[in-house]
Order: C-alpha cells, then structure tokens, then sequence
C-alpha cells in the first residue's frame, strides 16, 4: 500500500488526512508531523493516525504532502535532504513556493507538484491548481489529483500561472467571507437581528453558488436577471459602481497576486 504523509497537520493538513480516510485510505496508511504534543495527541485520538517526526516520515511514506506555513519551510527542507530520493514524491501545499525551491535543496530527481488549495478543503469543496515541477511525470500528477478529488475540485495549470491562482482561489474564500460579513452588518443597519441577518446572507450565498455551479448562464445573465428596471437591486448596483467595488476587487486580487510572487522569491532566491 502507499504510505501518505502530511508533513504540517494545520486546518489544511487535517482536512486532507479527513478526507483521504472518507476516501477509503486505511489509517495505517497514513503518517502526519505536527510540532505540538498536545496537537499530535487530539489527531490521534479523532482519527486514529500516527504522529511521527519528520526524518521518521520521509523514511516511511512514498508521498510526503507538505502543508506548512511558507515561513516554516526551511527547517522541513533541511530534514528532509538527506532523506529523499527519486522514488519519494513530495507534494507542495505552501503558498507561494515555486518547485524550483524544493528542486535545489533536495537530491536531483525527486518528483515535486505544487498545489494551491483553499480552506473549503475543510467540507470537502476545495479548489485545487496543481503543477508538475521538473521532475514529476504524468504519472505523478495523476496521484495528486486522485489524492485531492477526495476534498474537491482539481485542475492542472502550468505553474507560471500558480500566483494567479493562489490570489484568486486561494485566498478566494476570504473575499466571499468579507462581503458576507459586510452584508450581516448592512442587514443589522437596516434594524434586522443579526442572526436573521446571517442566516439571509448565507442562505442566499450558497443558492447563488449552486446556480453559479450548475447553470451554464454567464454571471452576467444571472446578475440581470435579478435586476429589474427602476427597481431595488439596480439602485445598490449603481451604489457598489459609484464606490468603486469592482475597482476594489482587481486591485485586490492582484496584491495577493503581488504577495505570492513575494513569497516564492523569498526562498528562492
């Protein structure tokens, strides 16, 4: 059986190791590191896999899936480079961290894929980019996104479009969250309770979702057709334009954009 280690059992780490076990991996099947006792001893004891140190990890697994935080990155490489070979396949959660990094300070020809998720991997919907570094086959990806179908969606872009993505879907979750936010106290504003308010919101964010997800409509169309002449939604449309909203958003995609770029060149220099 192929062994499956997650090297960083953060949210993202343990919604991965959930879902590989919905998915029917065996939980003998699968190793995590984690730096606090107190951490290792809860994921244990909530899904019956082994807490391991790094050096025991990269000995047992053939995929090391690695979901640190970017700034944490160096001391995992150090443990990790005298321990993997070609055999090993190494799958890259981090954000910004381009295969190149991983290529250098590991021994030539281990198998590195980059992947951008998102938290929605937390429920089983997450949005997956995936990359093949230098070394990594078809083959290779393949396993990853079998792995990754387990917690959502998954594509494969090159990786040059890696930081794009990072700031779209990445850190996409985090937008719908601050409009959604921003939306309750609109709601509390207009004298509504905030739990009416909420329960509004997000009840109408998860059906426009759906109808994003299974109409074949451009948003455009399904925007139109909720905004009738002279009505209530084209006067708040004309609100969000005046303010700039629009305007807001691709200036703000594009510094998340800015900051992965950051990030990559950072360690890889």
């Amino acid at each position: 059986m192929t062994v499956i280690a997650v090297l960083g059992a953060g949210k993202i780490g343990e919604a991965l190791l959930s879902g590989l076990l919905h998915g029917g991996h065996e939980a003998g099947d699968l190793l995590f590191t984690e730096r606090y006792p107190a951490r290792v001893e809860e994921l244990t004891s909530r899904y019956g896999i082994r807490g391991v140190e790094v050096e025991e990890a990269a000995k047992q697994a053939d995929i090391l899936v690695v979901a640190v935080k970017p700034q944490d990155i160096e001391p995992v490489l150090d443990e990790l480079a005298p321990l993997l070979g070609p055999s090993s396949l190494v799958v890259s959660l981090c954000a910004g961290l381009p295969t190149s990094l991983y290529e250098r300070r590991l021994v030539e020809g281990v198998p590195v894929v980059r992947v951008m998720p998102n938290t929605p991997m937390l429920v089983n919907e997450a949005m997956s980019a995936i990359s093949a570094g230098r070394y990594a086959t078809a083959e290779h990806l393949a396993v990853v996104r079998d792995l990754l179908s387990h917690v959502g969606q998954v594509v494969e872009v090159p990786e040059g479009q890696q930081d794009a993505v990072t700031a779209l879907s990445g850190s996409g979750p985090a937008y719908f969250f601050y409009l959604v936010e921003a939306m309750i106290d609109a709601g509390i504003l207009l004298g509504l309770p905030r739990a009416l308010a909420g329960q509004l919101i997000i009840q109408s964010a998860v059906g426009a979702a759906k109808m994003l997800a299974e109409s074949d409509e451009h948003p455009v169309l399904l925007r139109e057709a909720v905004t009738s002449p002279a009505g209530t939604t084209i006067n708040a449309i004309r609100e969000l334009e005046k303010h700039g909203v629009r305007a807001a958003l691709l200036a703000a995609i594009e510094a998340a954009k800015d900051r992965s770029v950051e990030l990559g060149k950072a360690h890889d220099a």
